[in-house]
């Protein structure tokens, strides 16, 4: 069925009338009322501007999402070539890039756990988690974002020949590194799952939520690859700049350290970077009992902070394009 501009601006405001109104009705009885008001209020305006912005630029929004659909086929088979070629050539072949990520876990199991001493850390309602788990389960997301953030934004530096050529849809090389990234990732998410049981942490229903979680972040970082990508053609610092904010962002995301132990103030500044509901949410899939649904307004953040960036990422994407092939 064809998706016509009034039934796609119909069923995009129903669907933001409804977690609207789920919003508005949504009851915690231990969370502070004004603090629960305010984030209803901010909510509500950031799904009404939402709205507005799709409504005016509905076109453009949608070329995108269109592009990837009609291309689902050819961006699978190109992700998995591109999967390959990367390690085409080397003795070792993908083991190259598991070897990194392992060996940093294994560095800083040795500096926290064997030297330091930090053999625990003491996560939600004072539960008491190896300190090697609750490390690794921040990390798993962490390189996963790295790595497709970077190859995301370089995507079509990368693939420059394709760029000139006409009658290809440039739209789809940043979710086809993306999706080769993700091949890694879920290596590293069968790691995490061998280090979990390693400790007695052995698979649960709720364990099924890290697809969940990997989904989110592959949306998110989906997201933010169509500005870089189209923004680093003109302006190839970017990349370095990304790199930089990377290493910042690492520490800025409770990774190495544990964000139950801060104070309610900073907790509600650092949760504004959306990787914290990941970051917890994949440490919450492995050693809690608790559905993602249950942390409400952080996940109605997460997806809102999301489908804004798509659609801020669509229309910067859709109005530098016609300039790629010139500068590349």
């Amino acid at each position: 069925m064809r998706l016509t501009k009034r039934r796609g601006i119909t069923l995009f405001c129903l669907l933001a009338g409804v977690v609207a109104f789920i919003i508005l009705f949504h009851q915690n009885p231990e969370a502070n009322p004004q603090e629960e008001l305010l984030k209803k209020a901010i909510s509500c305006v950031v799904i009404l501007l939402s709205c507005i912005v799709f409504i005016k630029g509905y076109e453009k929004i949608m070329v995108l999402p269109m592009e990837l659909y009609q291309s689902r086929h050819l961006i699978w088979k190109l992700a998995k070539n591109d999967f390959k070629k990367r390690y085409a050539g080397s003795c070792l072949g993908i083991v190259w890039a598991m070897a990194q990520p392992v060996v940093t876990v294994g560095m800083y199991y040795i500096v926290f756990d064997k030297i330091m001493h930090s053999t625990s850390t003491a996560f939600r309602d004072g539960v008491e988690v190896p300190f090697v788990l609750f490390l690794t389960a921040g990390l798993v997301p962490w390189f996963y974002f790295s790595e497709a953030i970077c190859s995301g934004t370089n995507a079509l530096l990368e693939y420059h020949y394709l760029v000139k050529k006409v009658v290809f849809k440039i739209s789809i090389l940043p979710i086809i590194k993306i999706i080769a990234a993700t091949f890694i990732h879920v290596f590293f998410v069968v790691i995490l799952l061998l280090v979990a049981a390693f400790y007695g942490y052995y698979p649960t229903i709720y364990t099924v939520q890290i697809v969940y979680y990997s989904f989110c972040l592959f949306m998110f970082v989906l997201a933010l690859s169509y500005t870089t990508c189209a923004v680093v053609v003109f302006f190839r610092d970017l990349s370095q700049i990304i790199n930089i904010a990377l290493q910042i962002g690492m520490w800025a995301t409770p990774i190495l350290w544990n964000i139950d132990t801060l104070q309610s103030g900073w907790v509600t500044v650092l949760k504004i970077n959306p990787l914290v509901y990941i970051v917890n949410g994949y440490r919450s899939a492995v050693y809690e009992r608790q559905w993602f649904f249950e942390d409400f307004f952080s996940t109605m953040y997460f997806w809102i902070v999301t489908v804004v960036l798509f659609g801020v990422g669509a229309l910067v994407f859709k109005r530098l394009k016609v300039h790629f092939a010139d500068v590349l």
